[in-house]
């Protein structure tokens, strides 16, 4: 690859970097707790005025793009501090930018190196399997249990087209966006509940490309465009 394309990417990743950072000491500058409950951030983002919404967002956004920042009190933060449906919305346009942010970028970074190495790969193909990429990653965002920034950063160096990402982003991610601002911190997922949801995805999705390979011609595979 190119010196001056590794120059430009690398351009790239430092102004993120530094965004990033601009937009964390601006929201520790504002006095966000360090306390992450909803109760504490609720409360602060109220006390904000008109800038609430929008430091609401930048918090999401940072949320996804840093990762280990959870989601969830922030998601539950935002029904409790301006309503289901609004604060909904202001959490879900949030995190949809910073994962698109991630993906973004992690196509720009990783994604040609992956594509040459695996050129003939459903997933990470110079084509792939959109409708195959859309359905997992549709299924990761339905429980909140998986890394919403490592899935992000994933489906970056996958072949899924940007706009499919998005939309499976927005799909999946709604349901839960709203129970969790909708009852903020009076809920919590039942651990039972959760582990068993996520096992039965991961054992969809480790399943399925097995039985893609040993029955190519199934109507599924045509379906997924894999004959």
């Amino acid at each position: 690859m190119a010196r001056g394309s590794w120059l430009f990417r690398g351009g790239v990743l430092l102004v993120v970097v530094i965004n990033t950072g601009l937009i964390w000491l601006l929201l520790r500058q504002l006095g966000m707790p360090d306390s992450l409950s909803p109760g504490v951030l609720s409360q602060w983002l109220n006390d904000q005025g008109p800038l609430g919404p929008l430091l609401l967002m930048a918090l999401m956004v940072m949320a996804v793009i840093v990762g280990p920042l959870p989601t969830l009190p922030i998601t539950s933060a935002s029904g409790m501090a301006f309503g289901v449906l609004p604060g909904s919305m202001l959490a879900a346009t949030g995190a949809l930018a910073g994962a698109m942010i991630a993906f973004l970028l992690a196509r720009l970074l990783g994604r040609d190196l992956i594509r040459k190495r695996f050129h003939d790969n459903p997933l990470f193909g110079a084509e792939g399997s959109q409708r195959l990429l859309f359905i997992i990653v549709l299924l990761t965002r339905l429980i909140p249990i998986f890394s919403f920034a490592l899935i992000s950063y994933a489906a970056g160096v996958t072949a899924i087209r940007a706009w499919r990402f998005a939309l499976a982003t927005t799909i999946g991610m709604l349901p839960m966006t709203l129970v969790f601002a909708s009852l903020g911190h009076t809920f919590e997922l039942h651990p039972a509940l959760t582990i068993t949801a996520a096992i039965t995805i991961l054992a969809v999705m480790s399943l399925l490309p097995w039985y893609l390979r040993r029955h190519r011609q199934s109507r599924l595979a045509r379906w997924l465009h894999l004959d």
